[in-house]
């Protein structure tokens, strides 16, 4: 059978194990169950800190009320939106499990990506009203306790130090957890405010301290948020992933023994850690159905291996006449690679 006869029908170059309506898939061993286990460590990590922080949260909610410290009650608020935020993460991690149907064939995979574009909104809100608050604090202080309010800041920190070391591990290939790790990271900080705004009013009575002091970790909390909602806002744009540089990916195809031309390139992410690559590549008449599946299991491997690419979709053409009429969003011959783009 000639490649051109074949071509029609196997197009695609997935390599599941399995095939649909003419579609060949396909994923890497392994890939179900490596998913599955990261998931499970992710929600167990998840609850194990929503304990931690809500008990917690209690505790500078009565502490903040009974020694008059905004950074306590401020720490106490932000708190709630952690505990918010990690609900909110194990939500999205249940309904992103669910399996893909006709009317969602990639799942609910993006519910993970809107879960940590809320958390970031959120700590947006928080800042808005810790500065506030802490602006009509600074025209009229009011009498604080300091020793109390360090102990429980000394407290909350510990607190913080463990949630972090318990979620960091998990939030590497999650972009969902990560914006529940920035929170407890914010949160964190808030924490070493508290404590050292505590012991200038213990030690000296600078009473005014707590709200300065509020606004500077409010200007830190904002650096944690504009950072995930850059990423959020990546994925959202189907923009290409960070460690992927496109100009030598398609270098790279093009470097592959009968590839005539890679265009129609588009790389971008499901998820945070479900990366995709579709492309048109343009090969020698020549080659025979066995140089194609070859081909077809190079490319495969080129991009799971160099890039972590995870769904990958390749039309292997013989011409270029059929996309004529498409609209090609981007010529990778036109683009600098990325440590060629100027500062």
């Amino acid at each position: 059978m000639k490649a051109a006869d074949s071509l029609s029908s196997r197009r695609d170059g997935h390599d599941h194990s399995h095939y649909h309506h003419g579609y060949r898939h396909v994923h890497g061993p392994g890939h179900h169950d490596h998913d599955h286990d990261l998931r499970g460590a992710s929600r167990r990590s998840l609850k194990t800190v929503l304990a931690l922080i809500a008990s917690f949260m209690v505790v500078e909610v009565v502490g903040g009320v009974l020694s008059g410290s905004l950074s306590l009650l401020a720490d106490a608020g932000h708190m709630l939106t952690d505990a918010a935020s990690i609900v909110l993460a194990l939500v999205a991690l249940h309904f992103s499990d669910l399996p893909a149907s006709w009317e969602r064939t990639y799942g609910y995979r993006r519910l993970e990506v809107l879960a940590a574009l809320i958390n970031a909104l959120s700590l947006c809100v928080i800042i808005g009203g810790v500065l506030w608050e802490a602006h009509r604090r600074l025209r009229t202080v009011p009498e604080v306790e300091g020793g109390l309010m360090l102990g429980i800041g000394l407290a909350g920190l510990l607190v913080n130090v463990l949630a972090m070391l318990v979620l960091r591990r998990s939030a590497k290939g999650n972009l969902n957890v990560e914006g529940a790790l920035q929170h407890i990271v914010a949160d964190l900080f808030g924490s070493v405010a508290v404590v050292i705004s505590g012991a200038l009013v213990w030690a000296f009575g600078w009473t005014i301290v707590d709200p300065i002091l509020s606004v500077v970790i409010s200007l830190l909390i904002g650096i944690s948020a504009w950072r995930l909602l850059a990423k959020v806002f990546n994925v959202l744009l189907q923009g290409v992933p960070e460690h992927v540089d496109l100009h030598k990916l398609c270098a790279a195809l093009e470097d592959l023994p009968g590839v005539t031309f890679v265009h129609d390139v588009h790389v971008w992410s499901l998820a945070s850690d479900y990366d995709v690559l579709t492309a048109h590549i343009l090969v020698d008449p020549a080659l025979q159905i066995e140089d194609l599946t070859r081909m077809r299991a190079q490319v495969q491997e080129l991009a799971k291996r160099d890039y972590n690419l995870r769904h990958i979709t390749v039309q292997l053409e013989f011409t270029t006449d059929g996309c004529q009429d498409e609209e090609h969003h981007f010529d990778h011959h036109h683009r600098l690679r990325r440590d060629e783009v100027p500062a």
